[in-house]
């Protein structure tokens, strides 16, 4: 990763992170920081990250098909990340 794409991460305040849910299911999230974005693989939604600030509005947010699906969960495997808060 350069220092460009390092600098422009997103990052939440981890006591922020423990208390996100989804609107929709009410269950964990997971945030991807390096795509900038909260994502719920239970209902395959995605949520932004605008200037470090989730917008968790159900309008705002994208249905992801089975392909990036797949791809968002290579990404929180392979970089070992936790849901925001566990169930």
């Amino acid at each position: 990763m350069t220092n460009n794409e390092m600098e422009s991460l997103v990052k939440l305040d981890p006591a922020l992170l423990a208390i996100l849910a989804c609107p929709e299911d009410k269950g964990p999230l997971w945030f991807i920081e390096t795509e900038g974005l909260l994502y719920n693989p239970r209902l395959q939604r995605t949520y932004p990250v605008i200037d470090g600030i989730p917008v968790m509005l159900k309008d705002e947010s994208s249905a992801v098909g089975d392909a990036e699906h797949q791809r968002l969960q290579g990404i929180i495997s392979a970089q070992g990340l936790n849901p925001t808060f566990n169930a």
